[in-house]
């Protein structure tokens, strides 16, 4: 862990580490102020964490879309952009300290290198792989097709488990991202939390 700290900061990534929930919804509170809009990316790892009513009872405003009505989906996707604070989880960290995200439609990991003020990306230990072929084997494998169960959503990766590159509209690797450094006009910062989180 230690390694992979260093290597974040290498990249100019603020990286900390944490042993509980408490401590890390703590520090992660302590970030968000009084005016803040907060956006929220899907992720179940916050979700897992717990600080959403927390955080509508401390900052200005909390827009996350699985929170509305879905008529008003696009709308607050849009809006998430250019909030203050951004909160997500990432499909997998590097131990070079690289980040790689795979989206449906974009908006989370478009959210992470453009138009928030601060960005906060929050993930468990079981999103730290050894390399680049690691992380895709995770994403594709595990990631991908619990999110494709739990949306409902009739791709073959959701029955077997396995990615087989298909061309379904509904299919959840629509756009894949690498961040390779910190994004430059962004305030970035990536928590860990000792135990398995998310997706």
């Amino acid at each position: 862990m230690n390694n992979l700290l260093e290597n974040l900061s290498k990249r100019g990534i603020e990286a900390k580490f944490f042993e509980t929930r408490d401590e890390l919804k703590k520090d992660l509170l302590n970030e968000v102020n009084e005016d803040d809009v907060v956006a929220i990316g899907g992720s179940m790892s916050i979700q897992e964490i717990d600080v959403y009513d927390e955080l509508v009872d401390k900052s200005k405003e909390v827009l996350w879309h699985w929170k509305v009505d879905p008529s008003k989906r696009m709308e607050l996707l849009k809006k998430a952009i250019f909030s203050d604070v951004y909160l997500a989880s990432t499909n997998a960290i590097l131990e070079d300290g690289r980040i790689i995200n795979i989206d449906g439609v974009g908006n989370r990991v478009a959210s992470m290198f453009f138009g928030p003020k601060k960005v906060i990306l929050i993930c468990g230990i079981n999103k730290v792989c050894k390399d680049y072929d690691d992380a895709m084997n995770r994403i594709k494998t595990s990631a991908c097709p619990q999110n494709a169960r739990r949306l409902n959503l009739n791709v073959p990766c959701a029955k077997i488990d396995s990615c087989v590159d298909c061309k379904s509209e509904q299919r959840m690797c629509m756009v894949t991202s690498i961040i390779e450094k910190k994004p430059p006009t962004i305030d970035f910062k990536v928590y860990i939390l000792n135990e398995e989180i998310g997706y």
